[in-house]
């Protein structure tokens, strides 16, 4: 795939890891739809630089737990550019939740945010990609999917799910969509983790270092770029994580 003149959703692509995958397929030519929940500064800041790449650059509210929401959205980027070319799932929710005080309100909170949600984003525009006959989505999922963690098991349940579902939907969209997905591991830790838990996780890689995000963009691009004959892959960012 040629990313020039190309139309991207990065759902969560306000900040963080969302923003440098936004802005490294609008510096490619493409013309990128963010979507955020509550960060509607940094969305529009995020905006701001896309289109100073001389790109077409959009942000949409979106809380992707609810599933109209996200119908709605995505048909509003249709609607807006005409056509829809790339999906990235990288919008997620995550928080501490050890596993014997895990309360109701709390599993189907991390469970709608980080695999309901890109289920119907997935949904929704796979079927606008299948019947136009081309498109492609990446799925960011986490090694926890494979190294479920004590203190994070519904987040951890989730992204399994959402490994499961990249597989699944490679099959169900082929061959007009590829379908992939990346698992980071160490790359950026959220701001409220303890500076003993980030070491801990960093020496449990064999390379003994944090990645970065710039490194989840290349992945990215891999699947976008570099093949179009890859579906149903999942690429480790980690370090060697899986292995240690």
């Amino acid at each position: 795939m040629n990313l020039k003149g190309k139309v991207a959703i990065v759902t969560g692509g306000a900040k963080r890891i969302g923003r440098v995958l936004a802005l490294g397929l609008a510096r490619r030519g493409c013309h990128v739809a963010i979507t955020y929940r509550r960060s509607a500064q940094e969305a529009a800041q995020t905006v701001r630089r896309i289109q100073a790449f001389k790109v077409r650059g959009w942000a949409v509210s979106v809380d992707q737990r609810d599933p109209s929401q996200v119908s709605q959205a995505v048909q509003a980027v249709w609607e807006k550019f005409q056509r829809l070319d790339i999906l990235i799932n990288n919008a997620s929710s995550f928080y501490p939740t050890p596993w014997a005080d895990v309360s109701p309100e709390q599993w189907e909170d991390l469970l709608a945010a980080n695999l309901s949600g890109p289920w119907y984003f997935a949904q929704v525009a796979g079927r606008l990609m299948k019947r136009r006959g081309s498109g492609k989505i990446v799925n960011l999922v986490d090694v926890a999917a494979f190294l479920p963690w004590t203190n994070y098991l519904p987040y951890c349940t989730a992204k399994g799910g959402l490994l499961t579902l990249t597989r699944g939907l490679a099959r169900a969209l082929a061959p007009e969509v590829q379908v992939n997905a990346i698992a980071p591991g160490p790359i950026l830790f959220p701001t409220d983790i303890p500076a003993k838990q980030k070491r801990q996780a960093i020496r449990k890689t064999l390379l003994k270092r944090q990645g970065s995000p710039e490194d989840l963009l290349q992945a990215a691009l891999f699947f976008l770029e570099g093949s179009d004959f890859v579906t149903g892959a999942v690429l480790p960012v980690d370090g060697g994580r899986l292995l240690a």
